[in-house]
């Protein structure tokens, strides 16, 4: 025999296939000859088979070396840049079976046990094809690392530590991987809006207070998307009155702006009150947004929204939210003004700190506009175009204008940019529709959950009560001289 030709070691012998060795069921067969592959060290595959007419039963079926025969060639092999690399060596190592009729047990009726290739180390036998599987214990753990946000490698060594090994989980990342994008291709197969309207009607199912809007163009694509659970519209009943509407990018596949209406607690933690995935930033789509939003809150409108420095969101505003005081984010007023007029004020202390007078200290119109016409003239920038345009914004974010409107403590959109940096934990751009709604299910669980951790640490400490001496002794003077 040539040297090219493998052989099977002698520790097989015991596991060898023999002819005319039964077999209950042409299962029972292949699983035998798959283990024996195994030991030695070959995949296999199941080639040609023979069945009754009648009843469909299998009566031989031939189960060869995956490396039998060459690989068909492909018709249109000319397209293809980098063709796959060749594995089939036209190997003859086969093992046939037929049905006994008389005792409806299957027989070995022929066997080749050489092969014309090398056969594969036990080190590296468990990546086989034919000997990688992943059980329904193991797709379970898959789906929850991948519902838990662990990266597909670490999911892969977590799980191959649990066994013992890679080596022991009888499967590699490669079917991990493929196992996955499976399972999402099947959750879109009705395409995206179909996947939405799914995945919306199961919400509204589990609870009927589920509220969700899409907006369909001509050609029944989805341009915008609204949606509020029952825990949100709830917080908005009891948190509303104050609004931090912002939005941010990269968080989906398709690249939308994603829009979050937020607010605080009564433990001053983030709430969230609704979502909207937008296809523009457009006066139109924030109008349509903010007559959603006010539908599913039932029409109440907030007392004061925040934004940042958008006309379009402005405009929507005023147009929906009538009765809503809109103040502007001061941290993006400073951002601005330090992109555009810090050069100005630079012989001071900088923009940021007289702007930080107008914004917070003072407090009378009078006073305000005195100390402004005064800083024109001190600095020597009265025209300048965007000092005007934040002029005539200053009913929106000077303190002598806005000292009267409930903020809760809120003067910035801060709250929003805080809640759009940990989405970017969660959410990436290659997540498709399905995976993105199953990851915004993570935040929105990590922040209620906080809510309860609040919770249970009010239970568990008294209160400070802090008793001014000053205070005491006033109200004794005044009781006492009563």
């Amino acid at each position: 025999m040539s040297d090219s030709v493998a052989t099977i070691c002698e520790d097989n012998l015991d596991y060898k296939p023999i002819c005319d060795m039964e077999f209950l069921s042409e299962q029972a067969a292949y699983e035998f000859y798959n283990e024996y592959g195994r030991r030695a060290g070959f995949n296999i595959r199941r080639d040609s088979q023979n069945k009754n007419k009648n009843t469909g039963q299998i009566i031989s079926r031939v189960f060869v070396c995956c490396k039998e025969g060459f690989r068909p060639k492909d018709k249109q092999d000319y397209l293809t840049k980098s063709s796959r690399a060749e594995t089939r060596t036209c190997c003859n190592a086969k093992m046939s079976i037929k049905l006994n009729k008389s005792n409806g047990k299957y027989w070995v009726s022929h066997f080749m046990e050489y092969h014309n290739h090398p056969l594969v180390r036990q080190e590296c036998t468990h990546m086989l094809p034919s000997h990688r599987r992943i059980s329904a214990s193991q797709a379970t753990e898959v789906y929850l690392t991948e519902e838990s946000g662990i990266p597909l490698r670490q999911a892969y060594e977590l799980m191959g530590r649990q066994v013992g090994g890679r080596e022991s989980l009888g499967y590699i990342k490669q079917d991990q991987k493929n196992y996955l994008q499976t399972k999402r291709q099947r959750k879109l197969a009705y395409g995206e809006v179909g996947s939405l309207l799914k995945y919306f009607q199961n919400e509204a199912l589990e609870n009927p207070s589920f509220f969700y809007a899409m907006q369909l163009d001509c050609d029944e694509q989805i341009t915008n998307i609204f949606w509020a659970d029952a825990k949100m519209i709830v917080d908005y009943g009891q948190f509303g009155d104050c609004v931090c509407f912002d939005t941010t990018y990269k968080t989906n596949e398709a690249n939308r702006p994603f829009g979050v209406f937020v607010g605080f607690n009564h433990h001053r933690e983030i709430a969230i009150f609704g979502v909207a995935l937008l296809y523009n930033e457009t006066a139109n789509s924030f109008i349509r947004l903010f007559e959603t939003f006010s539908e599913a809150m039932s029409k109440k409108a907030p007392k004061t929204l925040f934004t940042d420095q958008d006309a379009a969101m402005a405009k929507a505003c005023a147009h929906v939210m009538s009765d809503t005081y809109h103040r502007l984010c001061t941290w993006h007023i400073m951002q601005n003004a330090m992109k555009h007029v810090n050069s100005l004020f630079r012989c001071t202390c900088g923009v940021r700190s007289v702007l930080t007078q107008f914004m917070d200290y003072y407090e009378e119109e009078d006073e305000f506009l005195v100390a402004w016409d005064s800083m024109l003239d001190e600095y020597n920038v009265r025209g300048h175009l965007w000092l005007e345009i934040i002029f005539d914004l200053r009913k929106k974010w000077a303190m002598a204008y806005c000292k009267w409107s409930w903020s809760a403590g809120v003067k910035t959109t801060q709250i929003s940019e805080s809640f759009n940096a940990t989405l970017k934990d969660y959410l990436n751009v290659d997540h498709d529709v399905v995976q993105f709604f199953m990851h915004f299910e993570r935040v929105l669980n990590d922040k209620r959950y906080k809510e309860l951790e609040a919770e249970y640490a009010l239970c568990q400490k008294l209160p400070k009560v802090t008793i001014l001496v000053s205070m005491v002794v006033k109200a004794g003077n005044i009781y006492t001289n009563i």
